[in-house]
């Protein structure tokens, strides 16, 4: 599904509208690549050192009707059929939902959610192992896990270490 798999365009800042709210999931880079087995969408999420942002508990605090609208679409999205403990970083949520939101807008064989890390202390890691745990996969770095293909398309999920030399000028 995945064999052969080369890009064809990269789209930096690109948003995906989500119900239950007005602001979008702007993923840093929307990568469409090509596999022998057909299209393919990835999502990609840069880091050095900040966070995946709030958890869903200190996200879904004074939730509002809108807040669980959006948050019953990502859970379908996802085939998450239990709400996730309240640890897992909301962000890593709506990036998985808004590539498979996009991999079945361009007719996608697979999507792919990809933490692009520059983090020598591998700030986040953590956070990315309690979310891949979710589908009960156990995290590995830089290797692409297959986490569910309960969706109307496989998802995957890759955590991978950039060089940190880029960072230093």
């Amino acid at each position: 599904m995945l064999a052969n798999l080369k890009p064809l365009i990269a789209v930096p800042e690109f948003k995906v509208s989500l119900p239950g709210g007005s602001r979008a999931s702007q993923n840093d880079v929307f990568v469409l690549a090509r596999s022998s087995a057909g299209s393919v969408c990835i999502m990609v999420e840069g880091k050095v050192n900040e966070s995946f942002g709030p958890t869903l508990d200190e996200w879904w605090a004074d939730a509002s009707q809108g807040k669980h609208e959006r948050l019953d679409f990502l859970l379908r999205t996802l085939c998450i059929s239990a709400l996730p403990s309240g640890d897992i970083r909301y962000q890593l949520l709506h990036r998985a939902a808004s590539a498979i939101i996009t991999g079945e807008q361009y007719h996608a064989k697979a999507a792919i959610v990809l933490v692009h890390s520059f983090s020598e202390q591998r700030t986040g890691w953590r956070d990315y192992e309690t979310f891949i745990r979710l589908f009960g996969v156990q995290a590995v770095g830089d290797v692409l896990q297959c986490l569910t293909s309960a969706q109307r398309i496989p998802l995957f999920a890759a955590w991978v270490t950039g060089d940190c030399s880029f960072l230093k000028s």
